[in-house]
């Protein structure tokens, strides 16, 4: 009972972890963003942060404990994740917000368990989730700009035949398409409007997507601009490359889907068993649960379980 009792509320904080990631919404999410925003409004200020209730005494929370966060160190790194993500947050405050998130658990595991060791196992095992979480995002997110990329390619090719510059293709991008393509884009032509040049412009997008594909086309664009030639078709090039690397993707992922599947039951079915079992004889499962070298099986259990997905996953991940 105690177990399931920590499955449901381990469950119930993985959604609290999620609201707190979306709690932090603001406007400027990019220092360009920031300036724009002040250009088109001058008078207008931040959003007033007064107001009570749980929702204030949070953001207060994260916010000195991300102000203490980064007085120790910078966190670009983080900082550099949080772009990817598209989450509207500092990489110091998602930090904030896993230590707290993971104090939580861990007390929560304590509670449950009554067990001092449990506590830093909970908290371990909920940062490492809000990073699977956060990792999760960044390859939904770039993802689902690399299948928007052929089309925007089409577009920008189309536009610069019809008489329009580069700029003004790129503007067209960023009204007609959704995010993140359009976001991105848009994010370049405020750069480039506030006085930075397109190609740190461009070579900052390649490192918020971090695509490979869009690597190509910031090449292709660097070198058109300096030797000349006829872009429009250089981009539909790309984009017939990007259709047929996106096809052999697809290709490769339908062969390894048996493999990858095989992982996935690997990971789920000494748990399922456990549950099962103990659902049907509680006391089976008391030895390796109560006693010393039961834990010692159940650590060696899972370091065996997370060798095999490892090596699964080494398999299955061919690089195209």
């Amino acid at each position: 009972m105690s177990a399931l009792l920590a499955v449901l509320v381990t469950a119930m904080c993985f959604f609290l972890l999620v609201m707190l990631l979306s709690i932090r919404s603001r406007e400027d999410r990019v220092i360009t963003e920031r300036l724009s925003s002040l250009a088109e409004a001058p008078g207008e200020t931040r959003q007033s942060r007064q107001g009570g209730g749980l929702k204030a005494m949070i953001l207060g929370l994260i916010e000195g404990l991300a102000a203490a966060i980064g007085k120790v160190q910078r966190g670009r790194r983080v900082e550099l994740w949080m772009q990817q993500a598209d989450w509207p947050i500092h990489g110091t405050e998602f930090e904030a917000i896993l230590v707290l998130w993971g104090l939580f658990i861990g007390f929560i595991t304590f509670l449950v368990t009554l067990k001092a060791s449990m506590f830093f196992l909970g908290a371990l095992a909920a940062i490492l989730l809000g990073f699977a979480l956060l990792g999760l995002r960044i390859r939904r997110r770039r993802k689902k700009f690399t299948n928007q990329l052929g089309d925007m390619l089409t577009m920008v090719a189309n536009a610069l035949r019809a008489g329009f510059s580069f700029m003004q293709a790129f503007e067209l991008i960023a009204r007609e398409m959704d995010a993140p393509m359009g976001r991105e884009v848009r994010l370049v032509v405020n750069e480039v409007n506030l006085g930075n040049t397109l190609e740190t412009a461009l070579d900052n997008m390649q490192r918020r997507v971090a695509s490979p594909d869009f690597e190509l086309v910031v090449t292709a664009v660097l070198i058109q601009r300096q030797v000349g030639g006829d872009l429009a078709q250089i981009l539909d090039t790309i984009a017939e490359t990007i259709a047929e690397r996106i096809r052999l993707r697809r290709e490769i992922l339908s062969l390894t889907a048996q493999g990858r599947f095989s992982g996935v039951i690997l990971a789920i079915l000494p748990f399922a068993m456990a549950g099962i079992l103990m659902f049907i004889d509680p006391n089976y499962l008391k030895p390796l649960l109560e006693e010393d070298i039961g834990h010692i099986f159940i650590g060696a259990a899972i370091v065996s379980e997370l060798l095999g997905i490892f090596v699964i996953n080494r398999i299955t991940d061919i690089r195209y």
